[in-house]
């Protein structure tokens, strides 16, 4: 029999914001600073706990307002006005390590807001998601959420509107919904759709299904919290039927390698390079167990 191949994913592992986010926490970290993070700075359990070694304390919204002259960490997801409002009248310093691509569709979102109070907001996301709260908090609450198909019920279709996404959803599903509602909206009514998808995650699914379709066997590691994760899990497995979500090294199962000659490791933007290494490493243990 040949010898069997194991290799990570070159294109997998963090994006750029979830790398400046987790950097800025190490540097306050290391100088022997107590810093906060408001939220889990990354979805990943593994890279959430290996922090909290480091000392990062991770709160939510209710316990921010009860700080008082204390540093916190805001994560790549982003923020609304209203954290900011809370941090300065505690005294809070702010660490902003909200995702460049973020931030500019905040002010996107927050100028069409304001230039046209008439116009109705709408954003394709995934409703309660972080990077959501911080871009429906530009328009004091007022945005649309449009995850599924029937949530355009909830759109008033005889309003014009400016439709937004999520950095993170899929390019395609932002366009079918940008001309199902043009195909509803009454006569004369205006949808203007702006492109504020996050390229460094949309080029990502080519390269991923690219990637799935090269190996036998795909072991895709993922925290379960990350929404991005679960959607390029779900185009692998399209591609490629034995692709296997992990959120941790214990997950992977030696029942999946039988037969296989190719075997990839992969991520999501939220997974670090550390945790696929050890994937490749339970593999590559279990392929040598199963030989001895």
């Amino acid at each position: 029999m040949s010898e069997q191949i194991v290799d990570i994913d070159p294109n997998a592992g963090f994006c750029f914001g979830v790398v400046t986010a987790i950097g800025k926490a190490e540097e306050v970290l290391a100088s022997g600073q107590t810093l906060y993070c408001l939220g889990d700075i990354v979805h990943n359990e593994q890279e959430v706990a290996r922090l909290a070694a480091l000392g990062l304390q991770v709160i939510d919204h209710a316990s921010l307002k009860s700080l008082r002259g204390a540093k916190v960490l805001l994560r790549a997801h982003g923020e609304p006005p209203s954290t900011y409002e809370t941090a300065a009248a505690s005294g809070i310093e702010i660490v902003d390590a909200t995702c460049p691509v973020v931030l500019m569709l905040q002010r996107k979102i927050r100028r069409a807001y304001l230039d046209n109070p008439n116009r109705q907001i709408v954003i394709y996301g995934k409703a309660g998601h972080a990077e959501v709260n911080g871009l429906v908090g530009q328009t004091d609450g007022t945005a649309i959420v449009v995850e599924h198909e029937t949530d355009i019920s909830e759109v008033d279709l005889h309003r014009d509107m400016a439709v937004f996404s999520q950095t993170t959803k899929s390019a395609e599903g932002f366009e079918a919904l940008c001309q199902r509602l043009r195909s509803q909206v009454s006569d004369g009514v205006t949808v203007e759709c702006s492109d504020t998808i996050c390229r460094r995650v949309s080029n990502r699914m080519a390269q991923m299904t690219a990637f799935a379709k090269q190996h036998d066997v795909v072991i895709f590691v993922c925290g379960r919290k990350s929404s991005n994760g679960q959607v390029l899990f779900e185009e692998c497995r399209k591609v490629n039927p034995r692709t296997y979500q992990v959120a941790e090294v214990a997950d992977v199962r030696a029942e999946w390698l039988e037969g296989a000659h190719v075997i990839g490791v992969s991520g999501a933007t939220s997974t670090p390079k550390w945790q696929m290494q050890e994937v490749k490493d339970k593999v590559i243990q279990l392929i040598q167990y199963g030989k001895d």
